[in-house]
């Protein structure tokens, strides 16, 4: 079983930028999609990105393609997202996920290990 810490949120104004970090333990990343959801209140919880770092494979959700962009470091193994030009409406808890192979991935349920959530909100 994988163990996840997000880190890097934060109360931004409209236009910032934030860098969300996913530090794992238990298990080497690059093997596996790693991805990032988020939730905003009274919404359900959406994928915004991942990465199968071992085959160099990133995508992304529609509605954040050329501002979200996500890396791994595999000394570290530690994934990251780079949030440019930030929207109110990307108010909403960060969420970093495993999954349980290198295939892509984009629904939550194929995520098995989940991160305890980092806040981000946006001001307008």
């Amino acid at each position: 079983q994988v163990q996840l810490v997000e880190s890097g949120g934060g109360l931004v104004q409209t236009g910032g930028s934030l860098r969300l970090s996913c530090a794992a333990s238990g298990r080497t990343f690059s093997r596996y999609a790693m991805g990032w959801f988020r939730q905003a209140p009274g919404k359900e919880r959406e994928f915004v990105a991942a990465i199968i770092w071992s085959a160099g494979i990133t995508y992304y959700a529609d509605s954040v393609k050329g501002r979200f962009t996500i890396s791994g470091d595999n000394a570290k193994n530690t994934v990251y997202l780079q949030i440019n030009s930030l929207k109110p409406e990307d108010t909403a808890i960060y969420y970093c996920a495993a999954s349980r192979d290198s295939q892509v991935h984009t629904r939550t349920a194929d995520f098995g290990s989940w991160g305890q959530g980092t806040q981000v909100t946006v001001s307008s």
